[in-house]
């Protein structure tokens, strides 16, 4: 669970440094609402690329920013700490919208989600038709979405993590109900349209990072939920996967698989590189437990597929035992006193 907490006096003297500049405060008020390039920055003041990047390298020095590489690209984005997390809700709060700088900071911001929706909107027009034929064949997005919704229940999600987020749907759906969500893709075309996504829905609480699912780019034991939505039929080793993917869950935490059961449609390897034609419940189950995670629901949903047959989709639920065994063993040192 994401806790918002009190930075201590030298952190606190450095970020208050860091911000209390025009054009560093900007970036800060820019980058709590979208993680951005420097290009984009620059588009956005108006100011020169060195003059940017070097705001940009003393805001990441003093902690309040944090920076990551996308292929060529490097992105910003304000720190994932939650301290600093504190002080930019703070910073946001007192901001007035109305200033006429912050204003027209907004509306160039606009302008380059705006721009991002357009690339990502091509690349999707371009390969719409093969993610539909798929779609075609398994029950509706809105029929697994809201069994997957029910698996989790209502309780409140601290930290998200979506490993293999494409298009941010899971993003979309789960971050309302989040302190923090972070989608994790190989894709930098998939996360192009991700990120447009969360704009044009006003995300905030949610970011998208260019990584590999065998070695997440996050911090370890970190988060209250992480999702593999339709990713491990992709991968030649899911195992290594899921063990990667326990490794991010905190204690108590729980990891949801939602993927196809077993099928003979062979057209997917051939044709849309899937690497695994499904998967058993023994065969999640067992994943699962080599990673040291229990297993707590699996749900199957069955679609028509028409012509080519049908797929199911499973919804797997599972959960790491930690806090369970320290409360147990807690429980049983109170009953012996």
């Amino acid at each position: 669970m994401l806790d918002i907490q009190k930075l201590s006096f030298e952190p606190l003297v450095d970020a208050l440094k860091a911000v209390a500049e025009p054009t560093r405060l900007r970036l800060v008020l820019l980058l709590a609402r979208s993680d951005l390039t420097v290009s984009e920055l620059t588009t956005i003041l108006g100011q020169s690329q060195p003059r940017i990047s070097r705001h940009l390298k003393l805001l990441v020095e003093s902690g309040v920013l944090a920076r990551y590489q996308e292929g060529a690209w490097a992105y910003f984005r304000v720190s994932d700490d939650a301290s600093v997390v504190g002080l930019v809700r703070s910073l946001l709060s007192w901001a007035d919208e109305a200033d006429p700088l912050i204003e027209r900071d907004g509306e160039r911001l606009e302008a380059v989600r705006a721009e991002r929706a357009r690339r990502a909107a091509d690349y999707f027009a371009r390969n719409a038709g093969r993610w539909d034929r798929i779609r075609a064949l398994h029950a509706a997005d809105a029929e697994v979405e809201r069994a997957l919704l029910a698996a989790l229940g209502t309780k409140r999600i601290g930290t998200l993590l979506d490993i293999g987020t494409g298009t941010g749907r899971i993003l979309e759906l789960l971050a309302p109900r989040c302190e923090r969500a972070v989608g994790i893709d190989a894709s930098r075309e998939m996360l192009a349209i991700a990120r447009a996504k969360l704009d044009a829905a006003n995300i905030i609480n949610a970011q998208v990072r260019q990584g590999d699912a065998y070695h997440l780019p996050v911090e370890r034991q970190a988060f209250d939920l992480v999702t593999l939505h339709q990713v491990l039929h992709y991968l030649d080793d899911p195992q290594a996967a899921i063990a990667e993917a326990a490794r991010a869950v905190a204690p108590g935490g729980r990891l949801a698989i939602i993927d196809f059961a077993p099928h003979e449609l062979e057209f997917l390897r051939a044709e849309h590189a899937h690497l695994r034609l499904g998967f058993s419940e023994a065969t999640l189950v067992g994943y699962l437990e080599e990673a040291g995670l229990e297993q707590v629901s699996i749900d199957h949903l069955v679609s028509s597929g028409g012509e080519t047959g049908e797929l199911t989709v499973t919804i797997c639920i599972a959960k790491d035992p930690r806090l369970l065994v320290a409360a147990t063993a807690s429980a049983r040192q109170t009953f012996v006193s």
